[in-house]
């Protein structure tokens, strides 16, 4: 059986805590944010003594993203809310300066052909302000409805309105985007102002930055067997800051690269078994990027992988594990459940089918074996501001670097 080393914990909250830190401006593409974290893994790497499939660890790579580089000025009826707490910008809204009367459009409106038609029509220089509702009152289709109502004022271009407001009772949750929307959009949150809106001051600044050059992280150890690799893989970007907030990002995913970082150290004192791979990815959070340029321009024989890990959300563990692909590879999923339940690791291994939600998408596609794998329970923060590593329980990290280390000692040749 291994036992985890007693720094193994101490390194992996370390690691969370740096790149999750203000200093790295949420890993995004704000103030180099990406560019600050990629530099701290490579210097681990370099630390470890990974060798290097390039020059300097890094494979480069180009993407657009939408940023709001500059800080963001949001009043409703004369009180000013905070971003990332109070609102969320949609994330490819275009810059929007001014005054703005409201329209306010009811779900009855939203049911009605006549009464939307009648809204959209007065909206004409104004923001249309969506009223909140609760999914579970509403069937299937009438949620349809609903969505594709502001689907349209989020997105279309032939939306009358200058922008949408569209107030929310769930939590705040962010995404990225590669693109610039044709009109400017928020979600609010309902209880941080007084319903119904009547005006809005709003000055937001934004910047499309369509070939914003990031990278890869990747660098490797050898292993008694050099004919078979093992690729051990984690996302390290995040959503960076919503002008002057910042999306930290702890959870998602600086506990994932701290796993596969964790398992880089002690690898490079304890000789692998096999070839070992390490990456960090960027991208991720904008649609797969990183991964899928690797996978399109691989530094090594994607055919030798023998089997990969890809951790993601590793913070946790309340409720044990998900393990994605657990079905499409059986044996070792079994191997994996057995080895939890002789050593009394996680509540559950809990096993899922194939699912395009994280960089072993295109590993998936290429035929290469692996199992995607996060965290269950505990703490709420994804996407959103409350991602923090002050907040973050480590409530099964080292049973759960215990669990992967067993694995991957029992690989067979």
């Amino acid at each position: 059986m291994y036992e985890v080393e007693a720094q193994t914990l101490p390194y992996a909250k370390n690691v969370v805590q740096t790149l999750s830190s203000e200093e790295f401006k949420g890993r995004g593409y704000v103030e180099k944010g990406d560019k600050i974290a990629a530099e701290f893994i490579r210097d681990e790497f370099k630390k470890f003594g990974l060798k290097t499939y390039s020059k300097n660890y890094y494979q480069k790579f180009d993407l657009s993203v939408h940023t709001f580089p500059k800080k963001i000025e949001f009043m409703v009826d004369g009180q000013k809310l905070q971003s990332g707490n109070d609102f969320l910008v949609t994330p490819g809204s275009p810059s929007v300066k001014g005054t703005f009367e409201t329209v306010t459009l009811s779900l009855e409106d939203i049911f009605s052909d006549e009464k939307l038609g009648q809204k959209l029509r007065s909206s004409v220089g104004k923001f249309v302000v969506v009223e909140s509702y609760d999914k579970a009152d509403y069937s299937k289709e009438e949620l349809e409805r609903i969505q594709g109502v502001i689907g349209f004022l989020k997105y279309h271009q032939n939306n009358p309105a200058s922008g949408t407001i569209e107030l929310t009772k769930e939590k705040l949750t962010w995404n990225g985007s590669q693109v610039e929307y044709s009109k400017p959009s928020f979600t609010v949150f309902e209880d941080s102002t007084n319903v119904p809106i009547t005006q809005l001051n709003i000055d937001l600044s934004t910047k499309l930055e369509k070939n914003y050059s990031t990278q890869n992280i990747i660098g490797y150890l050898e292993g008694e067997n050099t004919d078979s690799l093992i690729v051990i893989m984690a996302h390290y970007d995040h959503f960076g800051k919503m002008g002057e907030s910042i999306f930290p990002g702890a959870n998602d995913n600086a506990s994932g690269t701290a796993m596969m970082l964790s398992l880089a150290k002690y690898y490079s004192e304890n000789k692998p078994k096999y070839n070992t791979a390490f990456i960090a990815f960027g991208g991720e959070e904008l649609g797969l990027l990183g991964s899928k340029y690797f996978v399109e321009n691989p530094l090594f024989d994607l055919s030798k992988i023998k089997f990969l890990l890809n951790f993601d959300l590793a913070g946790t563990g309340d409720e044990g594990i998900q393990v994605v692909n657990g079905s499409v590879y059986r044996d070792k999923f079994d191997m994996l459940t057995f080895i939890n339940e002789e050593q009394s690791l996680l509540p559950q291994v809990k096993i899922r089918g194939k699912a395009c939600n994280s960089d072993h998408c295109f590993f998936d596609e290429a035929g290469v074996p692996g199992f995607y794998i996060y965290t269950l329970g505990g703490i709420r923060a994804y996407h959103d501001v409350f991602d923090k590593y002050e907040t973050l329980p480590f409530t099964e990290f080292e049973d759960y670097y215990t669990l992967m280390m067993e694995f991957l000692e029992k690989i067979d040749p």
